[in-house]
């Protein structure tokens, strides 16, 4: 498994990666930054797409530290990426919120309301439905479906017990189906 006296526990991946091989770096961007994205727009972060590159800035330099298998990688990528949001959010909440740009409002674009409505319709549905959750049940639910970590790697990343995970996981999406149930109701 990868080069002489390299610990056994790393896979090829993580060994190349170490190494700073390109090919690995960029595969272990391709695997994760997805999920990663996905995970921080979840979490509200204001720029998901530039905090991502934060994140993986961070791992690429830890990376000389880190000793583990693909999903030992995996867990240690979302807790850096947890990490910074949490980061951010507390930056956030000492300076408060800035700017957005809002596109609507700017006199040099002309996109037609349905680009814009199908462009945000999936997003903001999917955003609606988390915010009916705890924020401990919306992490989970990101960690677990967006990140598709384990059971015990979400417990590891949060800091929390696997059966909390387990509970909150159950929670939110009992929550989830009343809220979904509602809707087709009415």
């Amino acid at each position: 498994m990868g080069s002489s006296g390299a610990d056994p526990r790393d896979s090829d991946l993580v060994v190349a990666a170490r190494e700073g091989q390109a090919w690995a770096l960029t595969e272990i961007w391709q695997l994760h930054a997805p999920a990663v994205n996905g995970y921080l727009r979840g979490r509200g972060a204001s720029e998901p797409e530039d905090m991502t590159s934060e994140v993986f800035l961070a791992v690429f330099e830890r990376l000389a530290r880190f000793h583990g298998d693909d999903d030992a990688l995996r867990s240690f990528v979302f807790t850096v990426a947890h990490h910074k949001m949490v980061d951010d959010l507390r930056r956030r909440s000492r300076r408060g919120e800035t700017a957005t740009y809002d596109p609507n409002t700017d006199p040099r674009v002309e996109a037609s309301a349905e680009t814009l409505a199908m462009g945000t319709l999936d997003d903001q549905k999917v955003d609606e439905l988390l915010q009916t959750l705890s924020p401990d049940q919306r992490e989970v639910l990101l960690m677990r479906v967006v990140a598709d970590l384990s059971l015990e790697q979400t417990a590891a990343v949060l800091g929390k017990r696997v059966g909390a995970v387990k509970a909150l996981q159950h929670r939110a999406l009992a929550s989830l189906r009343r809220v979904m149930d509602r809707a087709v109701s009415l």
